[in-house]
């Protein structure tokens, strides 16, 4: 799934250690994600937008496109 959090997270000086913690998951989960090697469950994706006061659909790409 895309998403623009390393940009996100550079832009508030973090490091992935940090936003890991933030998260409360590793820092290897964090790099997972930016390279998008994963995707993050529903609950993650969600408590990632509350750590940048951002709506889900801001950070994450729908592959499937717009409801009709």
């Amino acid at each position: 799934m895309r998403n623009c959090l390393r940009r996100l997270r550079t832009e508030q000086g973090w490091t992935q250690e940090q936003l890991g913690q933030k998260l409360g998951v590793s820092r290897q989960a964090v790099n997972a994600l930016e390279t998008e090697k994963h995707d993050p469950s529903l609950d993650l994706a969600y408590r990632i937008a509350a750590v940048f006061g951002l709506a889900v659909e801001e950070i994450f790409e729908n592959a499937y496109g717009r409801d009709p």
